[in-house]
């Protein structure tokens, strides 16, 4: 089945291959369809030749130029032939127009109405036939013969031609339809012949692979591509030019993006072999998959690490807190080092804790007292032997004394990498300035340096995942992870350039840290050695403790005169740490070694700290909450 609209292009195509001229008017007077010839024989404007002008018009504009004759009365004229074709009846009829040109009409009624007439110019026909008459005794049947013989052909050599200018139109539209859709096609099409020069394009290059030129046509692979990309193209497409189809994927160095190439044969080059390519920017697709890829890791790894990790940070925190009380016994020499040894090894056990969860899924980040001027300091010293002997790190810190409430680890983790970013833009040669300073309610932190700076492109792209300028050297995830952990800290990140070189700025939030004052916590754990180490590190912060081993137990000291918060356990055998908070009348704050995303932890609206913790990280947790509860009130 062929659509409706190119049944109307078969049918125009049809009409104007007919040297006559034709015309179809409706029941109601009105153009139906006319073809070429009606407006080339008649000299019509456009407008009377669309579909909908009516008989009148076009009997009225032939009045009016004289194709009618001199006329007495225009206004009658037109009327009277109206109110003939009103008739509908079959009519034959012959008329010389102003320009001299005999015209013959023969109309037919249609049989729903209306009518068809058909217009032929037999201006030459008549002139043979007087000429004929006037010299017929002289003329001899072969001439007749042969006059017929050349009319014929004169009458199929104009059909001829019109068939040629017809096919000449239909052929034009096509090959500009054809360039229209390739031009708007969001890839690169071309033709490359054996010499690997450019002989098609769609000029859709540059938009594929930046950098490169619009225009190719006449130009070499090789001089388009540059020998570096085209080295890796190269073999794939003599394989082509051999007759073996290819796909395939590249990354473009300049541009970092990954593009797809499919070489098709075309065995139909004149003097030769040719290929088709067509090439396309699959980075957005590319970069898909491997997050499709992450996302089954972290599922996998959710399933299989989540009941782990609770019994794991349940024990942590009972490593933790049996190795601080023999911290505090006053041993010393090698029983001391193995004290600490044990505290060190268990405080690395719980960032495997959080590696692992970072897996599963996303984290919040969790806040601590730290000492800001400490904290740079201690980076830069653990920097610079990695810079070379070329680069020079400097600080420049303008902060007040004393703790703030910051993630450390991610805080460290994001400089560092700035840092070494920094380094290789500049090649091993140059300055790094790492910057502190607050600015109202923020703390703004940046990292300068004396490179080239910033590409166009990569001050729009260089937060998106995978995006990188170093070719196969960077997994273009490290600006993706410092825009990450700075959003989570509720931060802002901006890159820019500067006269020296490239800039990028963090800010977070300037949240100076304020001990929480002494107040009585009610403590519901079902564990007993966690109830007791966490209850040590309470009363080392200068707070009263009241304990509960089970939720019954607990309900029953929530209404005690002057209790100023509930810390509880989510497991607590019995019942849920957020029932027993939901029927209380104080703050209230979990801890859980459940790791997040566990569906035994979302969507609670408390605050939770996640187990194991160390007693900086439970100040840290308890002066947040107190804040927030206090802004709240």
């Amino acid at each position: 089945m062929i659509s409706r609209d190119m049944q109307a292009d078969l049918m125009r195509s049809g009409l104007n291959l007919i040297g006559q001229a034709i015309s179809i008017f409706d029941a109601n007077l009105r153009l139906a369809v006319a073809n070429r010839a009606f407006q080339v024989m008649f000299d019509f404007p456009d407008w009377l030749t669309r579909p909908g002008a009516t008989f009148e018009d076009v009997i009225r504009f032939q009045v009016e130029r004289g194709d009618y004759g001199p006329q007495a009365d225009n206004d009658e004229a037109v009327r009277m032939r109206v109110d003939q074709a009103r008739t509908f009846q079959p009519h034959y009829m012959e008329r010389t127009r102003a320009n001299g040109r005999t015209i013959s009409v023969e109309g037919s009624p249609l049989q729903h109405g209306g009518w068809i007439a058909v217009y032929t110019d037999i201006t030459e026909i008549r002139r043979q036939e007087a000429l004929l008459r006037a010299r017929s005794e002289e003329l001899s049947e072969q001439v007749l013969s042969h006059a017929e013989r050349l009319s014929a052909a004169n009458r199929e050599l104009a059909a001829t031609v019109i068939a040629l200018e017809e096919a000449k139109r239909v052929l034009t539209e096509a090959e500009a339809r054809t360039r229209h859709v390739t031009e708007m096609v969001p890839a690169h099409i071309a033709h490359v012949d054996e010499q690997y020069r450019y002989t098609f394009s769609n000029n859709q290059l540059a938009q594929v692979m930046p950098g490169t030129p619009a225009w190719v046509l006449g130009h070499t692979c090789d001089e388009v591509l540059g020998t570096e990309t085209f080295a890796r193209i190269r073999p794939h497409m003599d394989i082509a030019l051999a007759g073996q189809a290819q796909v395939f994927e590249i990354t473009h160095a300049p541009s970092g993006r990954r593009i797809r190439i499919a070489l098709t044969p075309d065995p139909n080059t004149e003097n030769g072999r040719g290929v088709y390519v067509l090439s396309a920017d699959v980075t957005a697709e590319v970069q898909a998959r491997e997050a499709l890829t992450h996302t089954a890791k972290r599922e996998l790894a959710a399933k299989m690490t989540s009941g782990l990790a609770h019994d794991f940070g349940n024990l942590l925190t009972i490593i933790m807190g049996l190795q601080g009380r023999l911290a505090k016994a006053g041993l010393t020499g090698d029983a001391a080092d193995q004290v600490q040894a044990t505290l060190a090894a268990a405080h690395r056990g719980g960032a495997l804790l959080d590696r692992i969860a970072a897996i599963t899924g996303p984290r919040e980040l969790t806040r601590q007292p730290v000492d800001l001027a400490a904290l740079l300091n201690e980076l830069a010293a653990m920097a610079r032997p990695t810079l070379g002997e070329g680069v020079e790190l400097r600080l420049d810190l303008k902060i007040p004394p004393g703790p703030a409430l910051l993630a450390a680890g991610p805080l460290q983790d994001s400089l560092l990498n700035l840092i070494l970013n920094a380094r290789d833009a500049m090649a091993g040669q140059g300055r790094i300035r790492l910057g502190a300073q607050i600015l109202g309610n923020w703390l703004e932190l940046s990292v300068s340096d004396t490179g080239p700076g910033f590409a166009p492109e990569a001050l729009t792209r260089a937060t998106e995942p995978f995006f990188t300028t170093k070719g196969g050297q960077g997994s273009g995830l490290g600006l993706s992870m410092v825009y990450d952990h700075t959003k989570l800290a509720g931060g802002t990140m901006r890159l820019d350039n500067t006269a020296q070189g490239a800039r990028v700025r963090l800010r977070l939030p300037w949240l100076p840290f304020t001990p929480t004052p002494p107040m009585l916590i009610l403590l519901a754990e079902d564990d007993g050695d966690i109830r007791t180490h966490v209850r040590e590190m309470l009363t080392g912060l200068g707070h009263s403790v009241i304990e509960a081993a089970t939720a019954a137990e607990a309900r029953e000291l929530t209404d005690l005169p002057g209790l100023g918060l509930i810390l509880s356990d989510i497991q607590l055998g019995d019942a849920t740490g957020m029932d027993l908070l939901a029927g209380a009348d104080v703050p209230g704050v979990l801890m859980t070694s459940l790791p997040e995303g566990d569906a035994r932890r979302v969507g609670t609206a408390y605050p939770i700290l996640t187990k194991p913790f160390d007693v900086a990280e439970l100040a840290a947790f308890l002066a947040q909450t107190c804040q927030a509860s206090a802004a709240h009130d």
